[in-house]
């Protein structure tokens, strides 16, 4: 795999039972860019991701992160994941959850201490890190699943929808933060079905119906179909494959 490539899924494919949910997708992403997979619900996003993270395992295919074939327990360690659905414990307080992941990635002492201001920040949560998570609104789960895999400064960071009711003002500022993030270094794939979220982007993986219909950035996509947006683009590529 070039070293300019982190992720290479190749001819990847996944089924349960008789439904294939992914469909021969191969595509690559590059060190340090932001890559969005862009599709409704049920396209086989999340399907994706979790075999990207080593959380599942191709039916066919292979997939390579950082050089390594996954699933790989040590390459796991190199990556913080964002599930769709909030991995929370609501009887603990939000710190004592990010105390809690902290000493899974092997954070200890002032490190620790250290990592937990730095991400509670980031999402805005420093004020309530003593609330339990069952008093936290969905929003607020959001934020402190975001805060959790960003703990041990991953290489790789896989986001599974991280802004879904997340008000506007507050997913800019995540995002903005995700570039910053990128820009030292990390790699960030995450999911979205929301248009404007895609635009920030490097590049883009159109899919539908476990399929890859279009990869390239957002402005070579909307060239490339004469489209004035993402979701114009997004349109023309799925309806040539219907």
């Amino acid at each position: 795999m070039p070293e300019s490539m982190c992720i290479h899924v190749e001819h990847v494919s996944r089924s349960f039972g008789k439904k294939k949910v992914i469909d021969d997708v191969t595509l690559e992403v590059g060190r340090g860019e932001i890559f969005g997979l862009l599709g409704p619900s049920g396209a086989g996003k999340t399907t994706l991701v979790k075999m990207m993270a080593g959380i599942d395992e191709a039916t066919t295919g292979t997939i390579y992160v950082l050089n390594t074939k996954m699933p790989s327990l040590q390459t796991m360690q190199r990556i913080g994941f964002m599930a769709q659905s909030d991995a929370l414990y609501g009887e603990l307080t939000a710190l004592e959850n990010l105390q809690f992941f902290a000493a899974i990635y092997g954070l200890k002492g002032k490190k620790q201490k250290q990592r937990i201001e730095e991400v509670a920040e980031l999402v805005n949560l420093t004020e309530h890190l003593r609330k339990p998570v069952h008093n936290y609104s969905g929003g607020m789960k959001r934020r402190l699943s975001l805060a959790a895999s960003l703990l041990h400064e991953p290489d790789v960071l896989i986001l599974d929808e991280p802004t879904v009711g997340i008000d506007p003002v507050l997913r800019q500022s995540i995002w903005q933060e995700l570039e910053r993030v990128r820009q030292q270094g990390t790699t960030i794939v995450v999911t979205t079905h929301v248009m404007d979220e895609a635009e920030k982007c490097q590049r883009l993986a159109m899919i539908r119906n476990g399929r890859l219909i279009a990869v390239g950035s957002p402005a070579e996509l909307k060239a490339k179909t004469n489209s004035q947006t993402i979701e114009q683009a997004f349109l023309y590529f799925g309806g040539a494959k219907l």
